[in-house]
């Protein structure tokens, strides 16, 4: 009970379903890294008859609370879907107003992110980020490298394909492995997640059922958790239902569990 109490004072209201929902986790079995696919903002402010970015700028706390929520838990690593490579398909003026609000968010939440020791770390094609916008990244994962209570991960101008793709040339160009010296290990080094353990979940809003080329390679084995609800209205007690569904499977990794033998 103590370490509920100094985890969650607060942050989980006595006799509420998010403290039931907590009684029925298991922390020695949590996942090490959860991955997001932050869905359905424009939906959102689209039935509230809002202008979209609304719905975006709305998003941005659901960030804060999700980063928290993990953060108390004791989640090792959460990957937040932020920009994809698709996104620039948008009108221009959303676009520009959807880094304005990621550069403002870097620049409130550096402050909790030190208080905190959380290391931001982005992956994607960093290249195709407004410079503005990457030097205030850039700035922030220098702050934060030393830190590992916990990594943010936030994919920006991503694509799973494209970093495959990426990862290929990568080996092509400075590898001298011999063809049969690639296996999965290698070819996984050579991609934006190196060194990060794949998601064990992948949770995504809006309820809509596709991974959206995010993370192709790394969610292979992922269990997978989707709500109707859209990533603004996202809560800890989606994180939390989303927890006890998945330590209700069984992971099996393609083998036969043992009861079955």
């Amino acid at each position: 009970m103590g370490f509920m109490e100094d985890r969650f004072k607060d942050f989980i209201l006595p006799g509420s379903e998010e403290e039931k929902l907590l009684h029925q986790i298991d922390f020695s079995r949590l996942p090490v890294h959860i991955a997001i696919i932050m869905d359905g903002n424009g939906r959102w402010a689209e039935k509230r008859n809002l202008p979209r970015i609304e719905g975006h700028k709305a998003g941005s706390k659901a960030v804060r609370e999700a980063v928290e929520a993990c953060a108390r838990l004791g989640i090792k690593y959460l990957t937040l879907y932020a920009f994809s490579k698709e996104n620039w398909r948008r009108p221009a003026s959303e676009v520009a107003m959807l880094w304005e609000l990621l550069y403002d968010y870097l620049r409130k939440e550096d402050k909790e992110l030190i208080k905190n020791k959380i290391r931001l770390k982005v992956i994607g094609d960093r290249e195709g980020v407004p410079p503005k916008v990457r030097g205030e990244l850039e700035r922030v994962e220098e702050l934060t490298r030393d830190f590992d209570s916990m990594v943010v991960l936030l994919a920006l101008n991503y694509g799973g394909r494209t970093e495959i793709v990426e990862a290929v040339k990568k080996i092509i160009k400075e590898s001298k492995l011999k063809p049969e010296e690639i296996d999965e290990a290698v070819f996984s080094r050579y991609l934006y997640t190196a060194g990060i353990p794949d998601p064990d979940l992948l949770i995504r809003t809006s309820g809509e059922m596709r991974v959206s080329n995010f993370l192709l390679w790394q969610i292979a084995y992922a269990e997978i958790w989707i709500t109707p609800d859209f990533w603004p209205d996202f809560t800890r007690r989606h994180l939390l239902q989303a927890l006890v569904d998945y330590q209700k499977r069984q992971r099996r990794f393609g083998a036969i569990p043992q009861s079955s033998l």
